[in-house]
């Protein structure tokens, strides 16, 4: 079992449920207490929803009434969001897929490609809903330096931090699924076994009969015409 592969799973899933979390919350820009009158009184909104609150405890919330009459920067992040989270849960699936203490998804070489697949898939789900949060994070700070702008003007909403907050756990993951490769393509050492010194007599023994080595005494060699 691979730590690294259990700790990039820990932050793609736990990103991948903050992405889920910003996407749903309504609370990309909140009304900022400098420029409303009533204090009491502050107005949040989201990428589906228009909501309403006061110090009571109570509020109202209203969705976009139609697709067209939406801004097109809340419609991009709307976009990006969604593919985000789309990409977070595939990157799961694929990452339960390629870790190696699972017993689906064939051979380590497979589990590899799988592995790096996922944080492959990682990396553009975070790389989605950071660019969707940066782009509305851009017009809300553009509409409050903005010294002409007459209308509503609004702050940073927690879902917007909370998004950069899952896209950086979901780049990060998929980084280390992406490094983990390295660890599956070890190949193991090959094992050589070891029968020990084989004996002087049983070398003998051994080539004694095959005729590669024949003991012969030495005084026999030699015979009378040799020294004609």
């Amino acid at each position: 079992m691979s730590r690294a592969q259990i700790s990039a799973l820990v932050f793609g899933v736990g990103g991948f449920g903050a992405l889920i979390a910003a996407t749903a919350s309504n609370e990309w820009k909140v009304t900022t207490r400098a420029s409303s009158v009533i204090t009491a009184t502050w107005v949040y909104q989201g990428l589906w929803m228009n909501c309403a609150g006061n110090a009571l405890g109570s509020f109202h919330c209203r969705p976009h009434f139609t697709i067209f009459k939406v801004e097109g920067y809340i419609q991009a992040c709307r976009g990006l969001m969604i593919a985000a989270v789309s990409l977070g849960f595939f990157g799961s699936i694929f990452a339960l897929f390629g870790m190696k203490c699972t017993k689906v998804g064939g051979s380590d070489k497979a589990k590899a490609k799988i592995a790096c697949l996922a944080g492959i898939v990682f990396i553009l789900s975070g790389l989605c809903s950071m660019t969707g949060c940066s782009l509305y994070a851009n017009k809300i700070t553009k509409e409050f330096f903005d010294p002409f702008f007459v209308e509503q003007k609004y702050e940073l909403g927690a879902a917007l931090f909370i998004g950069w907050a899952g896209a950086s756990l979901c780049i990060i993951g998929g980084v280390i699924f992406c490094f983990s490769i390295s660890d599956n393509n070890k190949a193991p050492r090959m094992g050589y076994p070891y029968n020990g010194a084989a004996s002087v007599m049983s070398s003998r023994t051994k080539y004694g009969g095959e005729g590669d080595f024949k003991t012969t005494n030495p005084s026999k060699q030699f015979d009378k015409n040799a020294y004609v």
